[in-house]
């Protein structure tokens, strides 16, 4: 079983930067990729950026540069740093892991809520 835990959210003013963590463990032999989605209050969840294990990278439109998101492969951990905050990403950001079987599995959220 494979267990996801974020951390890292939190309040912020606009202009300002934050850095997601999100820890894998558990029984983790091989996975495709790992990567951030985010949920914002009213709207459906909504892909962020992945990391595969080859070390490509896929952003989403909206973040134009504004975050990346890297790995640490020995600790099986992904982060995601976000620059220039802007109101519009206030969300729970959620790890995801997508096995070598294409199963999903998903953290609980961290909220990350930016004040004007």
């Amino acid at each position: 079983q494979v267990q996801l835990v974020e951390s890292g959210g939190g309040l912020v003013q606009a202009g300002g930067s934050l850095r997601l963590s999100c820890a894998a463990s558990g029984i983790i032999f091989s996975f495709r990729a790992m990567g951030w989605y985010r949920q914002a209050p009213g709207k459906q969840r909504e892909f962020v950026a992945n990391i595969t294990t080859a070390g490509s990278t896929n952003y989403a439109d909206f973040v134009k540069g504004r975050f990346t998101i890297s790995r640490d492969s020995a600790m099986n951990t992904v982060y995601l740093q976000i620059d220039s905050l802007k109101p519009d990403d206030t969300a729970v950001y959620y790890c995801n892991l997508v096995n070598r079987f294409w199963r999903d599995y998903w953290g609980k959220g961290t909220a990350v809520t930016v004040s004007t």
